[in-house]
């Protein structure tokens, strides 16, 4: 699965480690990660980020 990168502070979101502290499992696609996740170290939308 793609990485994704925040493109506001350079955060990688890895699906294969997902974002377990902010309820999203490992091994969900960044396409599953729910529209209202915010990037965990900036707080920037999902629209902030783009492929890797």
């Amino acid at each position: 699965m793609e990485k994704y990168v925040c493109q506001v502070c350079g955060y990688v979101y890895d699906p294969a480690s997902g974002d377990p502290d902010n309820g999203v499992n490992p091994g969900t696609a960044f396409a599953d990660v729910p529209a209202d996740w915010v990037c965990p170290v900036c707080g920037a939308d999902k629209d902030s980020f783009s492929p890797e």
